[in-house]
């Protein structure tokens, strides 16, 4: 994505602005971005920590009001790129908050050099366990599957909060240009039905890799799921986990139910 905001509204003003979503958890919704020619809006999610740092997750444009909203929340420690597309601002962020370390998942930081920005990243995330500034507070893992996209996705336990990125879109075509909305119709990513994009589920070559890692997802049980495009999912979390990931899990539960029908079978015998 470019890094120039778009001068338009998205739908989910105001903007630039925390909105409380739980008790230690923050949304930021931000300008709309152009990906593919489409106004995509962005959003960012802010969690308080136990000793009051704040972690920062896929940051939006910083503004001077949103700047100082932050800074009377608490002291910015972490600031996370979660996959190679959501960087845009953290440049920003890092200059207005410089004692914060930067944290990426895998390939980010080439991938931006690959487009000629510059990234400064303090600490590749792990693929699987959550790192020791917020270890027992927030659970991580990077989905499995693709070679070139990883996305790390995160827990909040204490309110049962997923945070995703990509994974999931769920435009809501109303609140979009009208001549973008067969785009995302065909895309299956509006809201009545909100679910992996095309060209995203398209890198995951491992299906099998990414149902099992989706399946591990799911069982953390969310509450609510934020996501950093479109409308996000305040309650039933887990459902709508299910209900997005369906077709990619149908082949991998199927299977499974067939196996234990085998092992029955031969157990009676």
């Amino acid at each position: 994505m470019p890094a120039d905001a778009l001068d338009i509204a998205t739908g989910y003003e105001p903007l630039d602005t925390l909105k409380p979503v739980a008790d230690g958890v923050w949304l930021i919704d931000g300008p709309a971005l152009r990906c593919g020619g489409v106004p995509v809006p962005t959003r960012a999610t802010v969690i308080r920590l136990e000793n009051g740092d704040l972690w920062v997750h896929s940051p939006t444009r910083l503004s001077e009001g949103l700047r100082a909203q932050i800074e009377a929340l608490g002291p910015v420690a972490h600031l996370i790129a979660p996959n190679r597309w959501h960087h845009t601002h953290m440049p920003d962020w890092q200059a207005a908050f410089a004692r914060a370390k930067s944290w990426a998942a895998p390939g980010v930081a080439d991938h931006a050099a690959r487009r000629g920005h510059t990234l400064v990243i303090d600490h590749v995330l792990k693929a699987d366990g959550a790192e020791a500034p917020w270890a027992g507070q927030i659970d991580q893992m990077i989905l499995g599957g693709s070679r070139d996209h990883r996305e790390a996705v995160f827990l909040h336990r204490d309110s049962r909060t997923l945070i995703l990125t990509d994974l999931i879109q769920a435009f809501e075509t109303a609140k979009l240009p009208v001549w973008t909305r067969p785009i995302i119709w065909i895309a299956g990513v509006d809201d009545s039905d909100g679910s992996m994009p095309p060209r995203l589920r398209w890198r995951y070559r491992d299906k099998a890799a990414l149902a099992e890692s989706l399946e591990r997802m799911i069982a953390w049980a969310p509450e609510r799921v934020i996501l950093a495009h479109g409308r996000w999912y305040e309650r039933r979390g887990t459902a709508e986990l299910e209900r997005a990931f369906r077709r990619l899990l149908r082949h991998r539960r199927w299977d499974r139910a067939l196996s234990d029908m085998k092992k029955g079978d031969g157990g009676a015998q």
